[in-house]
């Protein structure tokens, strides 16, 4: 690594010298992945299988465990079970530390009711956002953007990316409007900012809720803004505004798990062209989950499914994209459509 500015050499140049690292640094850009080495060794020498699909996931006969960054979760039938697994690690080297049933998990505050349902909130970045604008005791704002502006960011926006994909979906654009300027912010769209935390303000206390349903599989819903954010002022400096708009949300026994705010890579040229992008787009992000559903029922893990096979249902307005995906045909308005995204078409062949 780099010499740290206050180290000095007593020959030459300082920035002719390099460290050599013995051990793993904190905060290094691979720090995160030599962890994650670490942390599989330690698990597979104690029995666990690391998942195909996502290598963050490991199987253990009826235990579950999934690590992000530098925490995780066990998920099992019985406390014996897992506490036997966890000293079971601790024995084999690494330093962690068991927090006892999950009640928090990286700032997502999880409740169990007594009904049956799991609520998840994340109040307390809320308010950390709320300090970081400083609003003060300013009024509130009910819905999340401004759209007589276009946004630009500030330093809050990577807590407000974080907040928008664990459970806030309901400021996801507002937020990926904001993320999109970040680069060169400009003072007059900060208000737009100011706006979306006063949303916040005065819905910090709502989340997700959970309540599984045996009956319910994969269900997915998507659709397209067909040049939403076309503005000819800006076209000449900035192309993306003839691009549109791609939205979409995974569901599974019956709740959201998977949502998305996207701006499409070309520019479509049309709306069926824009909703058939989108459902290219989004079948990318459910197959892996549904690869990873089958994964979990070879290990004989009791999951949600009423089809012998793995399905997803996908709903759609546009029945020019719903032609194209159904008949392989060409057609002198989508003949042009990249064949990147005809994948779809064989994913709905095979049902």
């Amino acid at each position: 690594m780099e010499l740290p500015r206050s180290i000095k050499t007593k020959h030459g140049n300082s920035k002719d010298y390099v460290l050599k690292l013995l051990a793993n640094l904190y905060g290094q850009k691979q720090a995160g992945h030599v962890w994650n080495q670490y942390m599989s060794d330690k698990l597979r020498d104690i029995g666990f299988q690391q998942s195909q699909i996502d290598e963050c996931i490991f199987y253990h006969d009826d235990v579950i465990f999934i690590v992000y960054v530098n925490d995780g979760l066990f998920f099992g039938n019985h406390d014996d079970t897992l506490m036997l697994i966890i000293k079971q690690l601790k024995d084999a080297g690494p330093n962690i530390e068991d927090q006892g049933h999950t009640a928090d998990y990286i700032g997502v505050y999880i409740k169990r009711n007594r009904d049956g349902t799991y609520e998840f909130t994340h109040s307390a970045l809320i308010d950390a956002i709320i300090n970081d604008i400083d609003i003060g005791n300013s009024y509130t704002k009910p819905v999340p953007a401004k759209v007589s502006v276009q946004l630009h960011a500030f330093c809050a926006v990577g807590k407000l990316n974080y907040l928008c994909q664990t459970t806030r979906p309901d400021i996801l654009y507002a937020v990926h409007q904001a993320a999109k300027y970040s680069a060169d912010p400009r003072l007059e769209h900060g208000e737009a900012i100011v706006c979306l935390v006063k949303y916040l303000k005065a819905m910090r206390h709502i989340g997700l809720r959970f309540k599984p349903d045996a009956s319910k599989g994969f269900q997915c819903y998507c659709d397209s803004d067909f040049a939403g954010n076309w503005n000819k002022e800006f076209a000449a400096t900035d192309r993306s505004t003839a691009k549109s708009r791609s939205n979409w949300t995974v569901f599974y026994a019956p709740y959201p798990i998977i949502w998305e705010s996207k701006l499409q890579s070309q520019v479509a040229l049309s709306t069926s062209e824009a909703e058939y992008i989108a459902m290219s787009m989004v079948l990318h992000g459910v197959i892996s989950l549904m690869e990873l559903i089958k994964e979990m029922r070879e290990h004989k893990f009791d999951i949600i499914n009423t089809q012998p096979y793995v399905y997803c249902k996908v709903c759609e307005d546009n029945s020019g994209a719903l032609e194209q995906a159904r008949l392989p045909r060409l057609c002198p308005r989508t003949k042009h459509i990249n064949i990147y995204y005809h994948h779809l078409r064989e994913h709905v062949r095979k049902g």
